[in-house]
């Protein structure tokens, strides 16, 4: 079968679409044929070496977390998913369990590929309902569980204030139309007038750059800075905010340099409240929706991760299989 493989840590242009055996599953996993299949930040930066402190990649690596695809075979045991059924959602490729869940991890052999196998028994997978497409279906779980997980943990009031930074990130272009909804005056980050006006078309109301964060915001609902951006970002609130950041590694107050607000890390594994069945609950509802950017083949998939990387879309790049 085909992937797309990382043979060493480096840059994406050092991909390849690698033939490989076709994955067996064992007791309680189910085999996949995939049809479509995302590039995520997650999969640049573990074969840049970002999680090197974590782990250490042993090569070939297959990337892919988000997926769509057909249940081929089911491994003894399993009884949630048949073979012919479609399914969908999230699952970090196996090197990665030491980020996954720790009781019910989500970890597959990589989704950028004719095949995967996953393990089963995780709210992280689900059904894929017929209104919901097989693209739409694969761009979800990260950013549209994401979205939910943070709606859930800022509990955000009517006319309160949020400054989100990296808005422009399809967790953001998937979360702002839904802070518009729960009655947010919101202020995004924006690099470029297109992306401004998108974000605007969606539900912001103010755009700035990184380097022009408001003050006395109630809430910072950091997508993008690491430790070392946190400091300007806690300025920017009022006496008593909340800070929520969903970047790894998770951040500590002291980071803040400032001790009278709130830290909260939300890390998206896909739990019950968030996994694939609520995500699909809630794009079939019209509460969730992700752009696609691009579309490319699976053998166009080093060129997807180039673009990826050195383009920044406004929306998802979908590798179709």
């Amino acid at each position: 079968m085909r992937a797309l493989v990382a043979t060493g840590y480096g840059d994406p242009e050092q991909l390849t679409i690698t033939e490989l055996p076709v994955p067996r599953p064992g007791p309680g996993q189910i085999l996949v044929k995939i049809a479509a299949s995302t590039i995520n930040p997650t999969d640049l930066r573990v074969i840049a070496g970002g999680f090197r402190d974590l782990v250490e990649l042993r090569f070939p690596y297959t990337l892919g977390n988000e997926f769509a695809g057909t249940v081929t075979e089911a491994g003894p045991g399993v009884t949630r998913f048949r073979a012919g059924e479609e399914i969908f959602g999230m699952a970090l490729p196996r090197q990665l369990r030491a980020a996954a869940d720790p009781v019910r991890p989500s970890l597959s052999t990589g989704a950028l590929a004719d095949y995967a196998v996953f393990e089963a028994d995780t709210p992280a997978l689900a059904h894929r309902p017929a209104a919901l497409g097989a693209e739409q279906a694969a761009s979800l779980p990260i950013a549209g569980g994401t979205t939910l997980a943070l709606m859930d943990t800022a509990k955000i009031r009517p006319g309160e204030s949020v400054l989100v930074i990296g808005a422009t990130g399809a967790v953001g272009l998937t979360l702002i139309p839904v802070l518009a909804t729960a009655g947010a005056e919101i202020t995004v980050t924006a690099r470029t007038t297109e992306a401004a006006d998108l974000l605007r078309s969606l539900g912001a109301h103010h755009a700035v750059g990184y380097d022009g964060y408001p003050t006395g915001v109630d809430v910072v609902l950091n997508l993008a800075l690491f430790a070392d951006g946190l400091p300007a970002a806690a300025r920017s609130l009022r006496p008593g905010g909340r800070l929520i950041s969903i970047i790894f590694p998770p951040p500590e107050p002291k980071q803040l340099e400032r001790d009278d607000v709130e830290l909260v890390f939300v890390m998206h594994t896909g739990d019950e409240a968030n996994g694939a069945r609520a995500v699909a609950e809630a794009a079939i509802a019209g509460r969730l929706s992700t752009p696609i950017a691009r579309r490319y083949s699976l053998d166009d998939g080093v060129e997807a991760a180039i673009d990826y990387a050195r383009l920044h879309p406004l929306g998802k790049i979908v590798v179709t299989v």
